[in-house]
C-alpha cells in the first residue's frame, strides 16, 4: 500500500518566521530574535524567500534521515518547513524538468557549516536521482572524492575542526533523465603555507596526522615513518589531537575512498609517499659553514634524513644535496652558481615542501576527475555546487586571507546582482510593476583590488616584476601613493586613515573596508608569497627523481624544456580563475545557502547575538530581505492560495468549479481586503504587507475551529444514531436466538424419543431373522454330512478295484506329496523376519526343490513388500518418491548428496502458518507451500551475501525478506531454464532464468542453503508437474550465469570460509566470480 502524503504549509505549526520575508516589523533586532528563537528549537533553517539561511548546530540534528529525504521528494518548495533538502529539490528538478544548469552557491564565514551543507546538497541529489548499478557506481564515486579532498585539503583551525583550506567547485553532470553521468572538479588556491607553517591552536592538513595514526607498523616501516607526532617539524603539537575525531578511523575511510574512486594500489602507496617525504622534508637542518673566498654557505646537519627522503623518492643524494645548497641563475646564455646561506637554505627547504605539496593535490584533484569525467558525448545538464573558503577575519591576517577576502567580495557581487535580476525577472514574467531597489553595491570594493592599472593585485604584480630592491615595505609605499584617497583604503599614510587618532593602525599594515567588516592586513610575506618562487635546482633535482609521480610534477625540471620566461603570479593565476568562475556561475541558475557560525567556542546551544549581528551585515542578509519585500512581501500560485484559503468564503467552500484566479479573486473580495495590499499576477497572487498575511491565518485558524467543531456536532449525530441502530439490530438478533433455542430444544426430545422406538423395532427383526438363519445351517449341515458319508462308501468301492494294478505310482505319488507337504509345514516355522531389508532366507531341504525354494524367496519378498509399502501414508510415499528422484539426480554426481540421505525432506522449515511474525507473507501467497526455508542470496555486484526467505509454491518461486516478510522477487516457475551447482560439498546453487522474460531483468539468482538436495529436488519435480518439462540440473564446477547483459563465468575454487557454512564469494571482475569452498 503506498505511503499516505500529509500535506502541510510553510506557515502550519510555525516556530517564529519560517521566511524572513514575512518577518514583522522587519528590523535588525527582530531579525536575530527570529533566528535564535528557530535555533533554540532545534529549527537551523529560514528562508529569505528562496534564499536558505543555515545556522550551525555544532551537533547532529536527527533531521536528515531518508525519511526526511522521502518527505522533501518532489515537494513545492514552500510546502514544508524550511531545510536545505527543499533547496537542493528545488534545483535538482528545475534541472531535470526544466533542461536549466543550476549552481549552489554556499557562503560564509570560516566553521559556518558550508563543507557540511555541500555534503548534504550532494548526498540528497544522490539519494533521489536513478538507480542501477552504473548510475550507483558513479554517485559512490562523486560521493567519495569528499574524504580524500578533504583529507588533503583541509585542517584545524581555531574557528573550525575541519575548515577547507582550499576552494572546490564541482560540476555534477546529469544525462536527459535526471541520472549523474561524472563530474568535474576545480580547485582554487590551496593554504599551501600551511605545510611549513601553522598558527597557535590549528594545525597541518589532516592527511599527515591520519598517516601516522592509522597506518600499519609495516608501512610506516616502508615510508621510513615513525608514530610519534613530535618527531616532526612540521607538525604542530599543541593541537595535534582534537576531541571527538578519530584519525585512524579517519585514514582507513580515505584509503577506501581512493579505492573506490579508482586509485590503484601503486598510485595509493606513490601519493603516501610523496606525503611522508614532505613530512620528513621539514627535519631537515642546516649549518653555517665559511668558505676560503668569505661567502658564507650552509651544509646540512644530519644527512640521515636527507638519506631517506633519497630513497624514499628515488633521487640521487648529491643531487639534491647540492639543491639545497647552491642556486643556478640563468640569464641569456650566461650561468652563475651562487652559494645559499643558512635563511636562503631553510627558505629553499620550506619552498620545496610547499611546492611538492601543492603540486601533488593539483594531481590528485586531475587524478579524481578522470575517474569522474562522464564518459559518453551526449548533451549533459549541469549542477555545481560552490565549497569554497568563508570571509576570514583573523589577528594576523596576511597575503591568504587577502585573497580569500577577495573571493568572498566576487561572490557577494554576484550574489547581489544575480539576486536583484531574479526578483526583477519575477515581477516582469507576472506582469507586475517592478520599483527600484537601493542597496550597497561592493563594486567599488572589488575594483579597488582587481584594476588592471592601480588594483591592489596589480601594483603587487608590478612591485614582483620591478628590478632592483623589492620588499613588503616598497609594497606598502605603493599602495599609499596609489590608494591614498580610496574610500575603502586605510593606512598610516592615506587619507583616510585619520592616523592622528587612530592608534590602532601599525606601520606595517594597510586596512580594507570590505562588505563584511574591516580587515587589518600584515604586509609582511606579501611578495614572497605572491611570488611564490621555487628555484630551478630543486626542480630539476625533482625531474631527475627515479620517482614516476614526484617526476611528473615538476615537468619544468626538464633541461630540455628550459624556460626563462618568469611563471605567473600566484595572486594574477587566482584572480584569473575567480574571474573564471564567476562567469560560470552567470550562465547557471544560482540556489544560495548562507552559512551562519553561531558563537565561537564550537560549542551546541550557544547563540552569539553580536557575532550573527556582525555576520547578518556583512552577508546583506537584511538587504536581501528588503529586496524581496521592496515590492511584495509574499507571492503564491494561485492553486495552493485557493487550496488553503477556500473555506473562508462560501463561494469557494468545499469546492471552486472555475479557474483557480476566478476563486481567489472572488476569495478576496468577500474578505473586503484592500485593493492596494495585492496584486495578481500570471499565475500567482502578490501580497504586499506580511499582515495582510497573517490577518489572513487568523480568519482561517478561527474558522478552521468552527469547522472543526461542525464536523464534532455532525459525528456525535452519527455516533449515537449509529448506537441506537446497533442496540436495535442486537435485540432483533438476541429475540431470534432465543426462539431458535426454544424449538431446538423441543425437536430433540421429539427425535430421542423416534430414535428408542426405532432402536426396539429394529432389535426384534434382527432376533427373528437370526432364528430363521440358524435353522438353515443346521439343515445344511445335517444335508453335507450325508452326502460326505455317501461319497467316501462309493470311492472305497470303486478303489478296490483299481488299488493292486497302480501301486507302485500312487506310493511314489503319495511320498512325494508328504515330502512337499512336510517341506511347507517346516518352511511356515522358519519364516524370516517381515523386513524388506532381511536377507535370511531358510536352506533348501532336497535338490528337486530348488526352483521352487528360490520362486518361494522371490514371492515371498515381493509379497513382505507390498505389505510395508501398504503401511505407508501418502506424504510418506511423496518423500520416499521424492528420495528415489534425488537419488537419481545426484547420486555419484553431487559430493553433498550422501549426507542428505539420512536427512528428511520437511519442506515447511519456517512454519509459516503458525508463526504470527510471518503473517503477513502467508496472507499474500494463496498458493500451497512446498517449501519454505531461509538461505542466503548472493550479491552479484560484490559477492556479499543476504539472508532472504525462499519459497516454492506450485507455480512460482519467491524471495522475500527475513525481517519484515515482504515479498522481493516473484519468478513463475515457467521462467525457471537451469539449476546449476558445483560437485563439491557446499550448498551453493544458481538458479537460470527465461532470456527476455520479466523476472530476467537483473539477471539470474545465486543462492546457498544447507538443504541443497531437497531444494533442488522439490524444484525439479515441481516444475516438471506444472510444464511437463524436465528441469535441467547442472552439476559441474564452472558454469555461466548471465547478470542483466554481461554472462558472468561462476568458478569453484578451494579455500576457507569465512562466514560459517556460506561459500566466500569475491567478484574479480566483470567476467568472473570465484567461489571459495572447503
Amino acid at each position: 500500500m503506498a505511503k499516505m502524503e500529509v500535506k502541510s504549509s510553510l506557515l502550519d505549526n510555525m516556530i517564529g518566521v519560517g521566511d524572513m520575508v514575512l518577518l514583522e516589523p522587519l528590523n535588525e533586532e527582530t531579525f536575530i530574535g527570529n533566528l535564535k528563537k528557530r535555533f533554540d528549537h532545534n529549527e537551523i533553517y529560514t528562508y529569505i524567500g528562496s534564499v536558505v539561511i543555515s545556522v550551525n548546530p555544532y551537533r547532529s540534528l536527527p533531521i536528515y534521515s531518508p525519511e526526511k529525504v522521502e518527505d522533501y521528494r518532489n515537494r513545492n518548495f514552500y510546502e514544508l518547513s524550511p531545510h536545505i533538502f527543499a533547496l537542493s529539490d528545488e534545483a535538482y528538478r528545475s534541472l531535470r524538468d526544466q533542461d536549466k544548469d543550476q549552481c549552489i552557491l554556499i557562503t560564509g564565514e570560516s566553521g559556518a557549516g558550508k563543507t557540511e551543507a555541500s555534503k548534504l546538497v550532494m548526498s540528497y541529489v544522490a539519494a533521489v536521482c536513478g538507480k542501477g548499478a552504473e548510475v550507483n557506481e558513479v554517485k559512490e564515486q562523486l560521493l567519495q572524492s569528499n574524504p580524500v579532498l578533504e583529507a588533503f585539503g583541509n585542517a584545524k583551525t581555531v574557528r573550525n575542526d575541519n575548515s577547507s583550506r582550499f576552494g572546490k567547485y564541482m560540476d555534477i553532470e546529469f544525462d536527459f533523465k535526471g541520472d549523474p553521468l561524472g563530474g568535474v572538479i576545480s580547485n582554487y588556491l590551496l593554504e599551501k603555507s600551511r605545510v611549513v607553517k601553522q598558527p597557535r591552536g590549528e594545525r597541518n592538513f589532516h592527511v599527515f596526522y591520519q598517516l601516522l595514526s592509522g597506518a600499519s607498523e609495516e608501512l610506516l616501516q616502508k615510508l621510513k615513518l615513525e608514530r610519534d607526532f613530535s618527531r616532526y617539524n612540521y607538525l604542530s603539537l599543541d593541537s595535534a589531537k582534537v576531541n571527538g575525531v578519530d584519525d585512524a578511523a579517519n585514514f582507513r575511510t580515505v584509503r577506501n575512498a581512493m579505492q573506490i574512486v579508482g586509485f590503484t594500489d601503486h598510485e595509493t602507496e606513490s601519493v603516501l609517499e610523496v606525503v611522508a617525504a614532505v613530512l620528513k622534508l621539514g627535519n631537515i637542518e642546516f649549518k653555517p659553514e665559511s668558505r676560503v673566498n668569505g661567502l658564507d654557505e650552509s651544509k646540512i646537519k644530519d644527512k640521515n634524513e636527507l638519506k631517506e627522503i633519497c630513497e624514499l623518492t628515488s633521487i640521487d643524494q648529491l643531487v639534491l644535496e647540492r639543491a639545497f645548497s647552491f642556486r643556478t641563475v640563468e640569464a641569456k646564455q650566461e650561468k652563475v652558481s651562487t652559494t645559499l646561506n643558512v635563511a636562503q637554505a631553510y627558505y629553499a627547504r620550506d619552498a620545496l615542501a610547499k611546492n611538492l605539496y601543492s603540486r601533488l593535490f593539483s594531481w590528485l584533484v586531475n587524478r579524481i576527475n578522470e575517474s569522474i569525467k562522464a564518459q559518453t558525448k551526449v548533451r549533459k545538464k549541469v549542477m555545481g555546487v560552490l565549497d569554497i573558503y568563508g570571509f576570514e577575519i583573523f589577528e594576523d591576517n596576511s597575503f591568504e586571507q587577502f585573497i580569500i577576502n577577495y573571493c568572498n567580495e566576487k561572490l557577494q557581487q554576484i550574489f547581489i546582482e544575480l539576486t536583484l535580476k531574479e526578483e526583477q525577472e519575477e515581477y516582469i514574467r507576472e506582469d507586475i510593476e517592478w520599483t527600484h531597489i537601493d542597496y550597497f553595491n561592493n563594486a567599488i570594493i572589488c575594483d579597488l583590488i582587481e584594476n588592471n592599472t592601480n588594483g591592489i593585485l596589480a601594483m603587487l604584480d608590478e612591485e614582483c616584476l620591478r628590478p632592483g630592491t623589492v620588499t613588503d615595505e616598497t609594497f606598502l609605499e605603493k599602495l599609499n601613493q596609489v590608494c591614498a584617497t580610496h574610500q575603502h583604503f586605510e593606512s598610516r599614510m592615506s587619507k583616510c586613515s585619520r592616523f592622528l587618532n587612530d592608534t590602532t593602525l601599525p606601520h606595517s599594515c594597510f586596512r580594507i573596508q570590505h562588505y563584511a567588516g574591516k580587515v587589518l592586513y600584515q604586509v609582511e610575506g606579501f611578495v614572497d608569497k605572491n611570488n611564490d618562487l621555487l628555484y630551478r635546482d630543486l626542480s630539476q633535482a625533482m625531474w631527475k627523481a627515479g620517482h614516476v609521480l614526484i617526476k611528473s610534477l615538476f615537468p619544468e625540471g626538464n633541461p630540455a624544456k628550459v624556460n626563462l620566461k618568469r611563471p605567473p603570479t600566484a595572486g594574477s593565476q587566482f584572480k584569473a580563475s575567480v574571474a573564471t568562475l564567476m562567469k560560470n556561475l552567470q550562465t547557471k541558475n544560482p540556489n544560495y545557502i548562507r552559512c551562519i557560525k553561531p558563537n565561537d567556542k564550537k560549542a551546541a546551544h550557544i547563540f552569539n547575538e553580536s557575532l550573527v549581528c556582525h555576520q547578518i551585515r556583512y552577508l546583506g542578509l537584511l538587504e536581501n530581505v528588503r529586496v524581496r519585500r521592496a515590492g511584495y512581501a509574499f507571492r503564491q500560485a494561485y492553486e495552493p492560495c485557493l487550496e488553503r484559503y477556500k473555506m473562508l468564503c462560501k463561494q469557494t467552500w468545499p469546492h471552486w468549479k472555475g479557474p483557480a484566479r476566478s476563486g481567489v479573486e472572488v476569495l478576496f473580495n468577500e474578505l473586503e481586503i484592500p485593493m492596494e495590499e495585492y496584486s495578481f499576477g500570471r499565475s500567482k497572487i502578490f501580497i504586499r504587507n506580511p499582515r495582510t498575511l497573517f490577518q489572513l491565518e487568523d480568519i482561517r485558524k478561527q474558522r478552521l475551529e468552527d469547522l472543526a467543531t461542525l464536523i464534532q456536532k455532525i459525528y456525535r449525530g452519527w455516533k449515537c444514531r449509529t448506537h441506537f441502530l446497533l442496540m436495535k439490530k442486537s435485540q432483533v438478533v438476541i429475540a431470534a436466538w432465543c426462539r431458535r433455542y426454544a424449538q431446538q430444544k423441543r425437536y430433540q426430545k421429539i427425535k430421542s424419543s423416534a430414535l428408542v422406538i426405532q432402536s426396539y423395532i429394529r432389535g426384534w427383526k434382527a432376533r427373528k431373522l437370526l432364528r430363521e438363519l440358524k435353522h438353515q445351517k443346521r439343515c445344511k449341515e445335517a444335508a453335507t454330512t450325508i452326502a460326505a458319508y455317501w461319497h467316501g462308501t462309493q470311492v472305497r468301492r470303486e478303489y478296490r478295484k483299481f488299488f493292486r494294478a497302480n501301486a507302485g505310482k500312487k506310493i511314489y505319488e503319495f511320498t512325494l506329496q508328504r515330502i512337499v507337504q512336510k517341506y511347507f509345514l517346516e518352511m511356515k516355522n522358519k519364516m524370516p523376519s517381515l523386513s524388506p531389508i532381511d536377507k535370511n532366507w531358510p536352506p533348501r531341504p532336497y535338490l528337486f526343490l530348488d526352483s521352487t525354494h528360490k520362486e518361494l524367496k522371490r514371492i515371498f519378498h515381493l509379497w513382505r513388500c507390498k505389505k510395508y509399502r501398504d503401511q505407508f501414508t501418502d506424504q510418506q510415499k511423496l518423500i520416499y518418491e521424492e528420495k528415489l528422484e534425488a537419488s537419481e539426480l545426484f547420486k555419484d554426481k553431487k559430493a553433498l548428496y550422501p549426507s542428505s540421505v539420512g536427512q528428511p525432506f520437511q519442506g515447511a522449515y519456517l512454519e509459516i502458518n503458525k508463526n504470527p511474525k510471518y503473517k503477513k507473507l502467508k496472507d499474500a501467497i494463496e498458493e500451497k507451500i512446498i517449501i519454505a526455508e531461509v538461505v542466503n542470496k548472493i550479491n552479484r555486484a560484490n559477492g556479499k551475501s543476504t539472508s532472504r526467505i525462499f519459497l516454492l509454491t506450485n507455480n512460482n518461486l519467491l524471495l522475500a525478506d527475513q525481517k519484515s516478510g515482504q515479498i522481493k522477487s516473484e519468478v513463475p516457475l515457467v521462467d525457471v531454464t537451469k539449476v546449476s551447482m558445483s560437485s563439491q560439498n557446499d550448498g551453493f546453487f544458481a538458479v537460470h532464468l527465461k532470456e527476455g522474460s520479466e523476472a530476467a531483468s537483473k539477471g539470474d539468482f545465486l543462492f546457498s542453503s544447507d538443504h541443497l538436495i531437497e531444494m533442488a529436488t522439490k524444484l525439479y519435480r515441481t516444475t516438471l508437474s506444472q510444464t511437463n518439462q524436465k528441469l535441467n540440473i547442472e552439476i559441474s564446477d564452472e558454469f555461466l550465469v548471465q547478470f542483466r547483459q554481461d554472462k558472468v563465468c561462476v568458478k569453484f575454487i578451494q579455500g576457507a570460509q569465512k562466514n560459517g557454512s556460506v561459500p566466500t564469494c569475491k567478484r574479480k571482475n566483470n567476467r568472473l566470480l570465484e567461489v571459495a569452498v572447503p
